[in-house]
């Protein structure tokens, strides 16, 4: 009876346990960000902030936030060091994320303009008014054409109203949202000239785990049939001009 205990025990031990999938990711921006992240500590936290967990408690991922500056964010990307962060493939050259990457289905529209002081929008309404300017940027920020102006870097977009105010640049890009929340907040009359990108926000996961983009993309249709996603950005845009494009 002894030996059988000491057998079954044996047995028990021998059985592999299988480990739990964590990914770390990153979708803090630039730390000004508004409304997609905010505080991951604040009752609303920001739309990516809250809405990413929500997506994965749908499956059997569990999550490690890290918080990087933008230009870390994708080193450690391409190190491993992070497993995956929220984009737009509208923001690289091509729409092509690169081939240690895969994608998940799109999460929402996300749009970026030229932005300028009220008063100097019709000087910039055509794109190409860019091509040999100096145009403000975020420091680590991707821009799809940034070969064709010249950057100057600020740490975040607050920073670019700042700017704007100042006179120290006469245009920059930003997205939509968060260059409107920024103005109205620092008092600062702008426009949103030209599109600079018009696209949509996808998961950029790391090549290695593509075995589970079936249940990541799982989740985001749930939630998006449940009309979480369009409630989550109603939630914080109060009929501004975002819309899902997705539901229908």
């Amino acid at each position: 009876m002894r030996l059988s205990i000491v057998f079954f025990c044996c047995l028990f031990f021998l059985v592999p346990v299988r480990a739990e999938t964590v990914l770390s990711y990153d979708v803090n921006g630039s730390n000004s960000w508004y409304p997609y992240f905010i505080d991951e500590n604040a009752k609303d936290p920001g739309i990516l902030a809250e809405l990413v967990p929500n997506i994965f408690a749908l499956t059997p991922i569990r999550l490690e936030a890290k918080h990087y500056p933008p230009k870390r964010t994708n080193q450690a990307l391409a190190s491993g060091a992070l497993d995956f962060d929220v984009v737009s493939p509208s923001w690289f050259e091509g729409g092509e994320l690169g081939e240690n990457f895969v994608q998940s289905q799109p999460i929402f529209a996300i749009k970026e303009h030229v932005v300028v002081l009220a008063g100097a929008q019709d000087d910039w309404m055509d794109i190409s008014k860019i091509r040999g300017q100096e145009i403000g940027t975020v420091r680590g920020y991707l821009y799809h054409d940034d070969s064709q102006f010249t950057r100057v870097d600020f740490k975040s977009e607050r920073e670019l109203i700042i700017a704007l105010q100042k006179g120290r640049i006469q245009a920059a890009i930003a997205g939509d949202l968060t260059a409107l929340y920024w103005a109205k907040e620092l008092e600062v009359p702008i426009a949103l000239a030209a599109v600079h990108s018009d696209g949509v926000l996808v998961i950029r996961l790391r090549r290695e785990h593509q075995g589970l983009l079936k249940q990541i993309n799982g989740a985001i249709s749930q939630l998006r049939d449940q009309g979480a996603i369009d409630a989550l950005l109603a939630k914080y845009t109060s009929g501004q001009s975002v819309v899902s494009r997705l539901s229908n």
